[in-house]
C-alpha cells in the first residue's frame, strides 16, 4: 500500500499536468509517469525486502529467490493521457509461482483494494465479496476492447456469451475485475494482456469469493487471457466462450 502511495502520488502530478507521450515497439503508450511510477514503487520495496525479485511493465524483470513483485505503474495508461479516471496503480506479490497477496490504488478517486490470500479482499476497509447470481440470463458481462476481441478469432464465442447474459458493459482494465469482486456484476472477458495487468486483480476477485482463469479453464496469469466471474457462472461462460 505504502508503495501504491508513493507511486500514485507522482502519477498524479502528471495526470493533473499533462505530460507526452511515446509508443513502445507493440504500439502500447508510455508516458514518464509510467516510469517515474515504477521506480518509484521498486525503491520502496526494495528496502522492505531487498531479497525479493521484480518483474514491471516498465523496469522489465530482476531476479530474485522464491519471491517476486509483479508491478503496473499505471494500468490504463490511455486512460491517464485522456484525463479519464478509469486508470491504478496494480502490485502483486507471487511466492512460488502463485500470486498471494495484491492492491489495486487508482490514485484520481483514492479507490483502494487489497487482498492477501486466506484472508479476504477489501476496499478502503470494507470487505467485499462477489454477487450470489448463479445464473447467466441474470448475469452482467463487462468486456474491454471490443476491437481486440474482433480480431482475435474469439469474436464468435463472445458473441455467444453475449446472447446468453442480461446485461453488457465496457469499463476495461483494472475496474472491470473490481467489479466483479464487489457483486457488481458477474462476468468480466478480457484478452491481449500480460502478467502485470492481472497480477492483483486474480488475487482480489479470488479473495472476494470468485474464480480467475484464462480463458481455456486453467488459474494462469501468463496465457494472456482472463475470465473473472464470482465463480458460479465461471464453467457455463467458459463453455460458450471456447465451445
Amino acid at each position: 500500500m505504502e508503495a501504491a502511495r508513493a507511486a500514485g502520488a507522482i502519477a498524479m502530478r502528471y495526470y493533473r499536468d499533462g505530460v507526452a507521450v511515446t509508443m513502445k515497439p507493440d504500439m502500447t503508450p508510455v508516458t514518464r509517469a509510467d516510469r517515474e511510477a515504477e521506480e518509484a514503487i521498486v525503491a520502496v520495496l526494495s528496502a522492505a525486502f531487498p531479497a525479493d525479485g521484480f518483474l514491471g511493465e516498465e523496469l522489465g524483470e530482476r531476479a530474485g529467490g522464491e519471491r517476486r513483485w509483479i508491478i503496473d505503474p499505471i494500468d490504463g495508461t490511455r486512460n491517464f493521457v485522456r484525463h479519464i479516471d478509469v486508470w491504478a496503480t496494480l502490485i502483486a506479490l507471487e511466492e512460488r509461482g502463485e500470486v498471494v497477496a495484491g492492491v489495486i490504488h487508482n490514485p484520481a478517486t483514492g479507490e483502494l483494494l487489497t487482498a492477501r490470500r486466506g484472508a479476504g479482499a477489501w476496499r478502503d476497509g470494507a470487505r467485499v465479496t462477489v454477487s450470489t447470481t448463479a445464473s447467466l440470463a441474470e448475469a452482467h458481462l463487462i468486456h474491454a476492447d471490443l476491437g481486440l476481441l474482433r480480431r482475435s478469432g474469439h469474436w464468435d464465442g463472445f458473441i455467444r456469451l453475449v446472447d446468453a447474459t442480461a446485461r453488457h458493459r465496457g469499463f476495461g482494465d483494472y475496474l472491470g475485475y473490481a467489479f466483479v469482486a464487489e457483486g457488481k456484476a458477474e462476468i468480466y472477458a478480457e484478452l491481449d494482456l500480460k502478467p502485470w495487468d492481472l497480477a492483483a486483480c486474480k488475487i482480489v476477485v479470488e479473495e472476494a469469493g470468485g474464480r480467475f482463469t484464462d480463458w481455456q479453464g486453467r488459474p494462469t496469469i501468463y496465457s494472456g487471457t482472463a475470465l473473472a466471474s464470482n465463480g458460479r457462472v465461471h464453467d457455463a461462460a467458459l463453455a460458450l466462450l471456447t465451445g
